[in-house]
């Protein structure tokens, strides 16, 4: 798999075209963008990476599958704007799947949401350590519980493995503080066993932006053998504890 250095002209030029894409598409369809900007930043950077690396605007939020052209257009990956973004996604939910493209009205009432649960917003969970371990036998987790989960397991009362299964750059732009490894899901067969394969019964929880890497993955690795293994359903797009920025 071809690796992108985000700081080369080459990226850098083609991510100032994909910029100009999703403008483009926000006027051809009146759409918005999120008002979350880290959300339309790691979309951004995702399919930037995409057109370079396979030649289209894949969704950056699923699997490419197949190796060649011919084989990935016979599995009908998500070309952007995608048929069921368009077709279903925002017109029935108010945004597409990897979140970047929405209605003014979804994006409005988001911005005020958003602003209410700055103020509001408890960053202590305060599980008990009983609770906790029976939250980490969930398989879909939700931000608000991996957030306590991380709190408990700070606290000693949980152990598990957090995984970002995204690209190396998105890693870069923002990760969940806590986080302890990084397998792409671009490279996930080339390295899960190297940098996994002695945690296979161990509890692992796995993110990626909008939940649907990180589901195919988990499906991936309960056939390669792990028994234990968590999914933050909706991304860390969904999370709002504590992230990090760059290296």
């Amino acid at each position: 798999m071809q690796q992108i250095d985000m700081n080369s002209p080459e990226f850098q030029a083609e991510l100032e075209k994909t910029e100009r894409f999703a403008d483009k598409v926000n006027k051809q369809f009146g759409f918005v963008y999120n008002p979350n900007e880290e959300v339309n930043e790691g979309v951004i950077m995702g399919l930037a990476r995409n057109k370079i690396i396979y030649g289209k605007r894949f969704c950056p939020c699923f699997m490419v599958l197949g190796k060649t052209k011919e084989e990935q257009k016979e599995a009908d990956n998500r070309i952007c704007p995608c048929k069921p973004a368009l077709e279903k996604e925002i017109p029935e939910d108010g945004l597409c799947h990897c979140g970047i493209f929405c209605t003014p009205e979804y994006a409005a009432s988001q911005a005020k949401e958003q602003r209410i649960e700055e103020v509001v917003h408890q960053h202590s969970r305060g599980l008990k350590k009983e609770e906790a371990e029976i939250l980490l036998q969930k398989e879909q987790l939700d931000g608000d519980e991996l957030e306590a989960l991380i709190e408990a397991k700070e606290l000693g009362m949980v152990e598990f493995t957090l995984v970002d299964v995204r690209e190396p750059m998105e890693y870069e732009l923002m990760r969940i503080k806590g986080t302890d490894a990084l397998v792409p899901t671009s490279q996930f067969y080339a390295q899960v066993e190297e940098l996994l394969g002695s945690k296979k019964q161990e509890q692992l929880v796995l993110y990626c932006h909008s939940g649907s890497r990180s589901y195919q993955v988990q499906h991936a690795m309960k056939g390669l053998g792990f028994e234990k293994i968590g999914n933050l359903s909706h991304g860390i797009i969904s999370y709002s504890g504590e992230t990090i920025r760059g290296h």
